[in-house]
């Protein structure tokens, strides 16, 4: 998929009109540039895909009865042919009638098919190839994906297998043992319901979770999470966790609607974050990537689903930095300082009181800062989900929560580029 990726683009028909040939200097006729849109359009699936989509529509017609099988060809749009040629051989009859069609031709009978019948394999033949120009999921994304289940359990409502079936037609997939005999579904049974020796992971695996269509692994994602498929408390666990990998291919879990009050979430194109994301994060991973910029991460996750919870780790956030710094400057503070508290000993510590200015330009400025970060310590026990929020407390929406987050996540880094500083400006060997 990745090197298909970086073939050529299909030119659009408004600029396939205007290309050039360099070596007659003239506008490419209007028969030249039908076959160049044949040409482009074809050039973007691997010959292999095409081979195995043949194959697998050949496969399909073998299904279907011999005296059968004319007609279904014909209405696919394959040349006529006499039922005794499919008697000699119906995947021969199809494969004969296919081997001249081009690409586009060949997606079009296999879609013809799909219109009619059930067919996993070619459905997620075709849906490869439909998705060859859309931004992927990598590998390395769903290995990491199908790692979270080495401890983590596939359910925590469902039995395994009935979740498994509402994903995959697993009673019409082959056997991952012989081809020919059994279904993937009697292997599972087998394996994970009288004798359960396949990890989760292995299991997986035998499903195609590594190589299945990006709308396969969307649809195992949005399934998992499902308030059906999970308690509360684990679906909101599995969303932060899947949406801290896919977000690094462009895609994210949102809500999507509601089941009897709970939420449903869908795959969808990750909107771009705030300009500032991605220098708050590079700040922040530098000064202490386990804690502090982890810290980051989850309220920025959280900003559009659980405004709320993102509120309460934009305090948290600024909390941990007063914190790291305080202890990096030997300096002492109790467990019970409110966020307030420790900004005002961090600034001492920092130099950042308005008092130690005489610019009234910083004094504001400075005096400004103070004030935000009181504000987002009473917008936690406002708004966030640090405190019950009763029948009558207002809602933050995902606006709010991507206000408080930014705020912090700015703050966080000015008190981590003036730390690096005031050290910076330390003689060498001072303490």
């Amino acid at each position: 998929m990745d090197n298909q990726r970086q073939q050529r683009q299909p030119e659009p028909a408004w600029r396939i009109s205007r290309i050039y040939d360099n070596s007659r200097h003239d506008e490419v006729s209007l028969d030249e540039v039908e076959r160049i849109q044949i040409y482009t359009m074809t050039k973007t699936i691997l010959p292999a895909a095409i081979k195995e989509l043949r194959h697998l529509v050949c496969g399909h017609i073998s299904n279907v009865s011999a005296y059968q099988v004319p007609r279904y060809c014909q209405r696919l749009g394959l040349a006529d042919g006499a039922s005794e040629e499919a008697m000699k051989s119906k995947y021969k009859y199809a494969e004969r009638r296919l081997e001249t069609f081009k690409a586009d031709k060949v997606l079009e009978v296999a879609r013809a098919i799909l219109e009619e019948d059930t067919n996993y394999a070619l459905s997620e033949a075709v849906a490869k190839i439909d998705e060859r120009d859309d931004s992927p999921v990598t590998e390395l994304t769903r290995r990491r994906i199908v790692a979270l289940f080495a401890k983590t359990p596939l359910s925590t409502e469902l039995p395994e297998l009935e979740l498994i079936q509402r994903i995959w037609p697993v009673g019409h997939m082959p056997s991952v043992f012989d081809n020919s005999q059994g279904t993937l579904e009697e292997d599972l049974i087998q394996h994970t319901v009288r004798n359960y020796d396949w990890e989760t992971t292995e299991l997986l695996g035998y499903l195609g979770l590594l190589t299945c269509s990006r709308a396969q692994l969307f649809k195992f994602l949005s399934e998992v999470v499902g308030p059906v498929s999970q308690t509360p408390e684990a679906q909101a666990e599995l969303v932060v966790a899947f949406n801290n990998l896919i977000q690094h291919d462009g895609y994210r879990l949102s809500v999507s609607g509601k089941l009897s009050g709970s939420p449903i979430y869908a795959v969808q194109k990750a909107r771009l974050g705030s300009p500032g994301d991605e220098g708050i994060s590079a700040a922040l991973v530098a000064f202490n990537p386990d804690d502090v910029h982890a810290r980051w991460t989850a309220a920025v996750d959280r900003r559009q689903d659980d405004p709320q919870g993102a509120i309460t780790l934009a305090r948290t956030l600024l909390e941990d930095v007063c914190k790291w710094i305080l202890d990096g400057a030997g300096e002492t503070y109790q467990d019970k300082d409110d966020l307030p508290v420790l900004y005002r000993k961090l600034a001492k510590t920092l130099k950042l009181a308005p008092d130690d200015y005489t610019e009234q330009t910083f004094r504001q400025l400075l005096g400004s800062c103070q004030q935000i970060v009181e504000l987002l310590g009473s917008l936690r026990s406002k708004l966030g989900d640090a405190h019950s929020p009763g029948p009558k407390r207002s809602r933050p929406l995902p606006r709010h929560a991507e206000l408080a987050v930014n705020l912090s996540g700015t703050m966080a880094t000015f008190l981590v580029s003036t730390w690096q500083a005031r050290q910076a400006e330390k003689p060498k060997g001072a303490t």
